[in-house]
């Protein structure tokens, strides 16, 4: 892109809202990131006429601009079709098929694996790194509408379905706070949720109470956790809490009501008179249905999914509605900051954090209470506190959760943070790709300020501290703290050598204080209950709990809070039910592209900082994925490495360079070329990039290769010779139809590649060279008579 040589100012193109948009936003380098996320907004891609144009009125370089709008992964710098076809790439996703989703889509669309957009200027595809909704994997989203458990026969279903809705997605439920009716019907509406049909659901309950006149009220509430049971319906009265339906769908909201609220007015009336009258509006075979989706009151697979869980960061899970103000002050919230600022000093703040032994959730474990010491300790002037809501985790979704369904809390922490501190501008950095956390905070943010939790006079203390909102551009380095910051101050997202670090010189050269979601969100709770009930929780060096996003091929994934040094065969086997479809547990991967690879056999290992460094792993931010054994652990590796070197900034040559050669070496061992010296080289170069790399990036990088090399050498060296032994690695299977063939054709029916030829009752073959390995045939077979080699 070269702003220099286009003519002046127009090619056809309005620009009177850049103009609008430069307006409304500023004009300095800040203003950068927010300027071109609007224009894309309008235009659906960066038109250089609209550079030059935000280039003339601002004053800005065009080169801060191109190298600002090229670094970023969601800026489009080509027209784009009228709708955008997101498909998911996460971790989650990646091992339960993602490719080959994929793949379906592009010969659904008649693209090549190179085209962008489709012939009829319809689609534009766009590989994301992690949606946000792993238990629903594989996902892709058209637009805002959101398909879960994608599969490569079922994507044109999805498509077909996108075009009968006119390309419009319903519209996202408003959270509102319910007040007086004695019946509760709570549904979860986290991103999930929605994605899994909750707001269809909720529409349908709104309306059936409505025509009824029923005394109750549908209540939004955020994230239960049980992300594997969405959607989920649960009946709360004076009495507590009643039924709990999983599960459910809006063709099942009338019976749900019919069968628990009683028509108000006349009706109500003939109650007494008319016994069992109402059970009567069901038919027996509707009670039926419904029972299948109501969980017992102590269902065993409900009890062993929240029995560990200890409820912190998420506390009131699944019963607090994410946008009530009133019903969280009521649940005690702000209590802590009322005690931070009207009966604490900044150091007892900053002493009870300490004493509590939390530790940055982020994902390298640095002690909280000494991040905040120090920047306490720094020179008089303004200082900063920003929260770290930019997850770009592959297969991680707490922080979205979090900021979704307890956007208060953070709001809570970040203002103690600030009290402790001596800060008085907070930033909330959110990654664009989250737009239900981005509405949810935006409105708690001008809520609290209605009511003087933010602002210039916080509860009449006297203390000023207000939250701006920053969305971040799509790029995982800027999780790394300098290059957040750069990312703030609309500069590429470049991370520098430290020190000195943020907390002595950080936004604008001024001490800031830097915590990720999940941190903050543990404050309210420790200076409301004091650091001894918090550090008493955990093993001597981890102290408290730890979100975890459970994904992968779990029978019970979701949304978990567990003490840390928590097994991870507890998790696994406990909370997360065992391995689904009867496979075979093979490993864990922990800490995103971080993190690493955790055998079977060491899963009595404690989740804990110390336990997880010695096994070649971190912590991470949380994301768990779960592996059996149909998954390829070196094309686990090989993912992942085509993950951080892609996004890699390119400002130091082991990481730029680095993984570049050991991402080579991978895709040769995953395509059945690599020769015996390789394994030698990778591990070497793993040593070496993650010893000289710049910033955690890099340093990490290495990690899923190194963990993956030291616990599962014989995948690799089968793949020397041309085998891969979990049938994942595409060059190097081969479908075989075996004597069981009945030769119903189905395979042949739905092959896309007409690899299989057409033999009605007989015995069925492939046409290997024209084979995509798309898995259908497998799937549609009646008899399971074909399978992969």
């Amino acid at each position: 892109m070269n702003l220099d040589v286009l003519p002046g100012s127009g090619n056809g193109l309005d620009l009177s809202e850049v103009d609008r948009i430069v307006a409304s936003r500023g004009d300095g380098p800040e203003a950068i990131l927010p300027i071109l996320q609007a224009i894309q907004s309008h235009y659906h891609y960066l038109p250089e006429p609209a550079l030059r144009q935000v280039a003339r009125i601002t004053g800005l370089s065009p080169a801060a601009l191109v190298g600002v709008a090229t670094f970023y992964s969601r800026f489009r710098h080509k027209p784009t079709g009228q709708h955008i076809f997101r498909v998911c790439h996460g971790t989650a996703c990646h091992v339960k098929g993602a490719q080959l989703v994929e793949d379906s889509i592009r010969r659904h669309l008649k693209m090549s694996a190179t085209d962008e957009t489709d012939s009829e200027g319809r689609f534009t595809i766009e590989r994301v790194g992690c949606i946000g909704c792993c238990t629903l994997a594989p996902v892709t989203q058209i637009d805002q509408i959101t398909y879960g458990h994608q599969a490569s026969d079922t994507v044109g279903d999805a498509i077909r379905d996108f075009l009968s809705r006119n390309g419009k997605a319903a519209a996202r439920p408003t959270i509102i706070a319910p007040t007086g009716p004695a019946i509760e019907v709570r549904v979860g509406c986290g991103s999930c949720c929605l994605a899994g049909g909750s707001g269809q659901l909720r529409d349908a309950l709104e309306a059936e109470i409505a025509r009824r006149g029923a005394r109750a009220v549908v209540k939004p509430v955020g994230c239960v956790g049980m992300c594997h049971q969405t959607p989920m319906v649960e009946m709360v009265g004076s009495g507590g809490a009643g039924p709990l339906y999983t599960r459910v769908g809006a063709d099942d909201a009338a019976a749900i009501v019919r069968r628990h609220l009683r028509p108000a007015g006349f009706f109500a009336r003939l109650r007494s008179t008319f016994s069992g009258w109402l059970d009567s509006w069901i038919e027996a075979d509707q009670r039926e249905e419904l029972d299948r989706h109501l969980t017992p009151p102590r269902d065993q697979a409900v009890c062993e999914f929240l029995g560990p869980q200890v409820r912190i960061a998420t506390e009131h899970a699944g019963r607090l509605s994410p946008l009530d103000l009133d019903e969280y002050v009521r649940l005690d919230g702000f209590a802590a900051v009322r005690r931070a600022l009207k009966e604490m000093t900044p150091n007892a703040i900053v002493d009870e954090v300490e004493k509590s032994g939390l530790r940055g959730r982020g994902g390298a474990g640095f002690p909280t209470g000494r991040k905040w010491r120090l920047v306490s300790e720094g020179p008089p002037g303004p200082r900063y506190v920003v929260c770290n809501g930019d997850e770009g985790d592959p297969g991680a979704f707490m922080d979205r959760m979090i900021l979704e369904s307890f956007p208060y809390r953070v709001i809570e922490g970040m203002t103690i943070a600030a009290a402790a501190v001596g800060a008085e501008e907070g930033i909330f950095y959110i990654r664009a790709e989250y737009p239900l956390a981005l509405e949810r905070v935006s409105a708690a943010l001008d809520q609290a300020r209605q009511r003087g939790f933010l602002g210039d006079n916080i509860l009449g203390s006297g203390r000023r501290f207000d939250i701006r909102i920053v969305e971040g551009g799509g790029a995982f380095v800027c999780g790394e703290e300098t290059a957040l910051i750069a990312s703030i101050e609309g500069r590429r997202g470049a991370p520098r050598l430290r020190p000195p670090y943020p907390a002595v010189s950080g936004l604008h050269g001024r001490p800031t204080l830097i915590n990720n979601v999940e941190s903050l969100a543990m404050v309210p709770w420790i200076i409301r209950h004091g650091a001894e009930p918090f550090a008493a929780i955990g093993t001597a060096t981890s102290k408290g709990t730890k979100v975890f996003a459970l994904t992968g091929k779990i029978r019970r994934g979701g949304l978990v809070e567990v003490p840390m040094g928590l097994t991870i065969r507890r998790i696994v086997e406990e909370v997360g039910g065992g391995i689904a479809d009867g496979r075979r547990f093979k490993a864990v991967q922990i800490g995103g592209p971080s993190g690493g690879c955790i055998p079977e056999s060491m899963a009595d290992l404690p989740i804990d900082y110390e336990s997880l460094s010695a096994a070649g792993a971190i912590m991470g931010s949380g994301g768990l994925v779960v592996l059996d054994d149909r998954d390829c652990m070196v094309d686990i590796a090989r993912f992942f490495l085509q993950f951080t070197q892609a996004e890699s900034c390119g400002k130091c040559t082991f990481c730029r360079v680095g993984t570049k050669v050991m991402l080579d070496i991978l895709t040769r061992l995953c395509e059945g070329t690599a020769d015996k010296n390789d394994l030698a080289k990778l591990e070497d170069l793993a040593f070496q990039v993650k010893r000289a790399s710049l910033c955690g990036l890099g340093q990490t990088a290495p990690n899923p290769v190194l963990t993956t090399l030291k616990y599962f050498r014989e995948e690799y060296e089968a793949h020397l010779r041309g085998r891969c032994p979990a049938g994942k690695c595409q060059k190097l299977i081969h479908y075989r139809v075996h004597e069981g063939c009945i030769g119903c054709t189905l395979c042949a029916q739905h092959c896309p590649s007409d690899a299989i030829p057409m033999l009605p009752y007989q015995k069925h073959a492939f046409d290997d060279a024209g084979c995509t390995r798309c898995d259908v045939c497998r799937k549609v077979c009646p008899v399971k008579a074909i399978t992969v080699e």
